[in-house]
């Protein structure tokens, strides 16, 4: 139950974060343009879990999202959970982390909100170095995948 080496890991990853973010409504469709965001990451819980606060405009409105990351040391493995004022539902995912590629590759499912059936979807989150960062979103549409939101970070 006490925090670890994965979770000085991610309290290495605390800080104001600014960067932009792209995303694709289908896979043959064009990225919308990107827009600015912003983080802010702070480790809670006697350094137990990591939350992030994102804050920028979404579709020409104000967007806040906001995600839970832990490692659980029993599973040994990451979990992330994702709010955010576009939606009700939560986003939960797991995966492993990759100290090669200094990557976490996330898995689990959403209810999509237009046709309130389960989606997979896939997160891949990398640490480029100390000051950069870059997380993948994927889903599926009609059985395929595809890349529908990159979020790229770089430290305040």
């Amino acid at each position: 139950m006490t925090p670890g080496e994965k979770h000085q890991w991610l309290t290495e990853q605390n800080g104001k974060w600014k960067g932009e973010t792209t995303s694709w409504m289908a896979p043959d469709a064009p990225a919308t343009p990107a827009t600015e965001i912003t983080a802010e990451s702070k480790m809670i819980l006697g350094g137990r879990y990591q939350e992030s606060v994102y804050k920028g405009k979404m579709m020409g409105m104000d967007f806040e999202g906001r995600s839970l990351m832990a490692y659980d040391n029993a599973k040994k493995i990451f979990i992330t959970t994702w709010v955010d004022n576009m939606g009700t539902g939560v986003v939960y995912m797991e995966g492993p982390y990759d100290e090669n590629t200094r990557t976490i590759t996330l898995k689990g499912k959403m209810t999509n909100p237009a046709t309130g059936k389960d989606t997979e979807m896939r997160q891949v989150y990398k640490m480029i170095d100390d000051k950069n960062q870059i997380m993948e979103m994927y889903c599926k549409q009609n059985g395929k995948e595809f890349k529908n939101m990159e979020i790229k970070l770089a430290k305040k």
